[in-house]
């Protein structure tokens, strides 16, 4: 059986019907459970990363596992709870989701995606088998504008014009599905991107032609990002982490494009506007 935290996520959500459709028996944990997917074959467990004895009962019987934590609600400290219990419960193999860009610097005193850096750590010191998953931005994070698409208000960009590996994360899941299932991934670290480096004008404007609707861009400070971050809940320590990342993306560090999703899955990945097509629905309407 292979469990899959963070059940509830973009990459989680995903990963258990690919692997319930290759046969697999797979469990998903969330400390919400009732907000899982129902799917057919998926055994919900509730369990929380700050409670040992749930997360023992969730590795109970496993023999893969993968691995998310969210900042900034999760910690390092957090995954290696996780991995402490799958090690006790012989968990063979974990596959852990990270993010493009950790362990770079942005200066001499400032480390790109430092909690990611420190969870990677923790996985790859655990004795387990490991994958560690480094995945450019999601390109489901544009369902996030829908509202101010369907209201005629400018996508915020406080990438300042700079490209990035957009990827869809249907892509990631299934790479992350071949890494828990499939041989030859061990002690491997894969970047994920798309097949194409684009900017969020450059996105708006594939956007236009899928959704045959006006939309613009405006460019955002970091000062005004922060400033957004704040607006919406994320504490001063979690903003400025955030705006690490993104000040790494302003300087054009993440204009990455990598064959790792075709090496794992013997395919091409996803390109943004397959992506925006088959996601047309979830732009409309929203206002």
């Amino acid at each position: 059986m292979i469990l899959i935290s963070g059940a509830t996520g973009t990459i989680g959500s995903r990963i258990m019907p690919i692997l319930v459709s290759q046969g697999h028996a797979v469990r998903a944990m969330s400390r919400r459970p009732d907000a899982i997917p129902a799917i057919d074959g998926v055994d919900v467990v509730a369990a929380d990363f700050d409670d040992p004895a749930s997360l023992a009962a969730a590795v109970d019987g496993i023999t893969a596992l993968f691995l998310v934590t969210m900042y900034p609600s999760a910690e390092p400290k957090h995954d290696q709870a996780m991995l402490t219990a799958a090690a006790e419960a012989g968990v063979s193999r974990v596959v852990k989701l990270s993010a493009i860009g950790t362990g770079e610097r942005l200066d001499a005193e400032t480390t790109v995606g430092g909690w990611h850096l420190a969870a990677e750590q923790a996985v790859t010191t655990s004795g387990l088998s490991w994958t560690l998953l480094r995945p450019s931005t999601f390109a489901s994070n544009l369902l996030t504008f829908a509202s101010l698409i369907e209201s005629g208000r400018p996508l915020p960009d406080p990438a300042g014009g700079a490209r990035q590996g957009v990827i869809d994360p249907v892509d990631v899941a299934a790479v992350a599905a071949e890494a828990l299932t499939g041989a030859g991934h061990a002690g491997r670290t894969y970047t994920l991107t798309g097949p194409e480096s684009l900017s969020l004008d450059e996105q708006a404007e594939i956007l236009r032609r899928v959704l045959e609707r006006p939309i613009s861009t405006v460019d955002l400070t970091l000062a005004e990002a922060r400033e957004q971050l704040l607006a919406v809940g994320r504490s001063p320590a979690a903003a400025d982490m955030a705006l690490t990342g993104v000040a790494w993306v302003r300087r054009g560090h993440n204009a990455v494009v990598t064959d790792d999703v075709a090496r794992v899955l013997g395919r091409p990945p996803t390109d943004f506007e397959s992506w925006a097509r088959a996601n047309r629905a979830g732009f409309l309407g929203a206002a």
